[in-house]
């Protein structure tokens, strides 16, 4: 009778141990799928250096890391810029449109080519994305380098983990100064050129 018990009850134990692995183990696969491809995405932004929106063999090398959202609004971006200089044909006049000398990846000013990054860590979200919080650096030794953080928002699109957004860090604690898909949008109203809205 103790025999027959054990025989029925391992296997039983066996799948209640397993099925409560397993939402754990998918999870902790998908955050690790994530943190690949911001990490594949991050080696190439610190080969490249892109500044501004990344086009020509610099896009072909960063797209496939990005989603379809993303790309569709770096298009906007590239459609608002274009009609912001019909309007202003003064060749005098430096474009507010976008991100022209930052680093969309990284972020503006001495931030915008950073020379290495590490992940530090993945936060899932409510909505079934992650963030993918990325520690970046430029300087060389002696110098003290420049750290700054950024956050990967990586969606699935098409079965697989793409970047949709970049939030750029005020600091290590994830608090989200601005935002990549914010900054992209800025005074234009999908590919027209608005003006920046000012508070009065």
């Amino acid at each position: 009778m103790k025999t027959s018990f054990s025989v029925c009850f391992l296997p039983l134990l066996a799948a209640l141990v397993w099925g409560q692995d397993a939402p754990q183990r998918k999870s902790s696969s998908l955050t690790s799928r994530s943190e690949v491809l911001v990490s594949n995405l991050y080696k190439r932004v610190v080969t490249l250096r892109p500044v501004g929106i990344p086009s020509g063999a610099d896009m072909k090398a960063l797209a496939p890391y990005l989603s379809k959202a993303l790309r569709h609004r770096f298009d906007l971006n590239n459609a608002c810029l274009v009609d912001w200089r019909k309007q202003n044909p003064d060749p005098s006049l430096k474009p507010p449109v976008g991100l022209i000398e930052n680093g969309v990846f990284s972020g503006a000013n001495e931030e915008a080519e950073p020379r290495a990054f590490h992940i530090e860590r993945t936060e899932s979200e409510k909505d079934g994305s992650s963030r993918v919080y990325v520690r970046l650096t430029v300087g060389d030794p002696p110098n003290k380098p420049l750290v700054w953080y950024v956050a990967a928002v990586v969606v699935r699109e098409d079965g697989r983990p793409v970047v949709d957004d970049v939030l750029y860090l005020k600091g290590e604690n994830g608090e989200v100064e601005s935002r990549l898909s914010k900054d992209l949008s800025s005074g234009c109203d999908g590919p027209r050129w608005v003006g920046e809205a000012h508070p009065h």
